[in-house]
């Protein structure tokens, strides 16, 4: 059964004059694996950027769970479930991969320093309950060797498992990938491919991802959103998609 997650209706943006998303409508349903597609300049990391809230709309609705949640705050999203990797991961380098997940969870009892004084015993509840998360994330994604590993070690692909791996630290309604392959090598790729392949048949998972590798799409995705000049093009099949010839003008470049 199709179940709506979140909806866009008529999202507008514009920078100085510039149209960066013109009167744009999506639906994104439960347990769905949307790629969004296109050439540079289409409006894609906008349309992430108003869903997180890390800009405002001009104009337009957001609703997630039929909730508005137009022009709220990200930390706000991020408590209603809407969560977001980046094409650079945003990983804390100085702290290891195990601290890097454990410190995600909000709102923990440690962090408050009346709380030290007066629930210590609550506090160590809490931590080893979010240290056994933290493990159960890391033998899910294969990264329990690195787990004592400051996290500016790690390569590429590894930090970009880590961000996926912070999204489990709580329970998303939507992840939001940004380029998740952008600079990984295959074996690294097929491996974040599979977790999150994973994530949506084991946990049902819903993703939106901003992705130019094609093949990677091919085996994730499903429907493809392709963007141009601030608007959706079309929505369909990845086939379908490639075999367009209004997409194949506009994203492949050719004529």
């Amino acid at each position: 059964m199709v179940e709506p997650l979140l909806k866009i209706d008529q999202l507008r943006k514009s920078f100085g004059g510039v149209l960066a998303t013109d009167n744009l409508s999506l639906v994104i349903n439960r347990g769905e694996i949307h790629a969004v597609i296109g050439p540079n300049g289409a409006g894609k990391t906008t349309l992430f950027n108003v869903i997180n809230g890390s800009i405002k709309p001009d104009a337009g609705e957001i609703t997630l769970d039929n909730i508005n949640i137009t022009g709220h705050e990200p930390h706000q999203l991020f408590n209603l479930g809407i969560l977001r990797t980046f094409q650079i991961a945003h990983e804390f380098s100085s702290l290891t991969v195990k601290d890097n997940l454990m410190m995600v969870p909000p709102n923990q009892i440690g962090e408050s320093i009346l709380q030290t004084w007066i629930s210590p015993q609550k506090i160590k509840i809490e931590e080893n309950e979010i240290s056994k998360k933290a493990d159960e994330v890391m033998d899910f994604l294969q990264l329990k060797h690195l787990s004592n590993e400051y996290a500016g070690n790690l390569s590429g692909g590894q930090k970009k498992l880590l961000e996926l791996g912070r999204t489990m630290m709580v329970k998303p309604k939507i992840v939001l990938l940004d380029e998740v392959g952008a600079g990984v090598n295959r074996t690294l790729l097929n491996n974040i491919g599979d977790a999150i392949l994973r994530l949506n048949k084991e946990l049902n998972y819903t993703f939106c991802m901003i992705e130019h590798d094609i093949e990677f799409i091919s085996k994730l995705c499903n429907p493809v959103i392709v963007m141009a000049e601030g608007a959706i093009l079309m929505e369909d099949t990845i086939s379908n998609v490639k075999e367009n010839e209004k997409v194949i003008e506009v994203y492949l470049g050719r004529s």
